[in-house]
């Protein structure tokens, strides 16, 4: 599901209600726990979370006029979707994650290569993802993307 929205406000207002808490406290989460100098806007139709063009002038390779993104929140057709970089690009950071999530949420961990997707709202681990939002500084997500970057140029 895509929702035209300028803010991340107007965004979960225009969700069904059930899923407007949902998003309100996983917002909530991520703002309270996501490290110094990320900056959160709409990109892609959702919420996201972003190196801004005053920390990273280079922007994102694909579309350098856009910031770097590093995590988004969304509302899908059939689940909250939770898009985080770091658990795509970090085989430590990923296996911690699902170790960490198979001891707090009973239910089986549903996940894309960066989509954590929660198709029953009320098993979101809220303090998982605050914890996760922790786990990478702005100037290691910098360093491990232009690495990547001109690695996969050569």
């Amino acid at each position: 599901m895509r929702y035209e929205a300028a803010t991340p406000e107007e965004y979960i207002e225009q969700l069904p209600k059930d899923r407007q808490q949902v998003m309100r406290k996983l917002r909530s989460v991520v703002l309270e726990n996501l490290p110094e100098g990320f900056e959160e806007t709409m990109n892609y139709g959702m919420i996201g979370y972003v190196v801004p063009h005053s920390l990273y002038p280079e922007g994102y390779h694909c579309s350098p006029e856009l910031p770097l993104p590093f995590m988004n929140l969304a509302s899908q057709k059939n689940f909250i979707g939770v898009y985080h970089m770091g658990i795509y690009s970090n085989k430590s950071l990923l296996d911690w994650f699902v170790e960490e999530y198979q001891k707090q949420v009973p239910t089986k961990l549903d996940m894309g290569k960066s989509c954590i997707r929660f198709k029953k709202l009320e098993t979101v681990p809220y303090g998982l993802i605050g914890e996760l939002c922790t786990k990478i500084k702005v100037q290691d997500w910098i360093n491990f993307y232009e690495n990547a970057i001109k690695n996969r140029k050569k």
